[in-house]
């Protein structure tokens, strides 16, 4: 896959994605990326990306100040 900023090379890795909901953090573990290897841009496939959408509106119903996810294991 090329980068969509650089069009470098990009290499499968995992990374942590944080949001801001509503003055509370949610932090998503270990997200499946698309990472460029000259720019660092990440980048994710459509089927991470409704799965992150998944997971915030879930985390939303039930966050205090921060809440944290371990992507793998929540979508599994």
């Amino acid at each position: 896959m090329k980068c969509i900023t650089c069009g470098a090379e990009t290499y499968e890795s995992t990374t942590t994605d944080i949001t801001d909901i509503n003055n509370c953090l949610l932090i998503i573990r270990n997200v499946p990326c698309n990472e460029c290897t000259e720019c660092n841009e990440i980048l994710y496939t459509g089927n991470v990306v409704k799965q992150l959408e998944k997971m915030r509106k879930s985390a939303q119903q039930t966050m205090n100040d921060i809440s944290i996810i371990d992507y793998i294991k929540k979508s599994a």
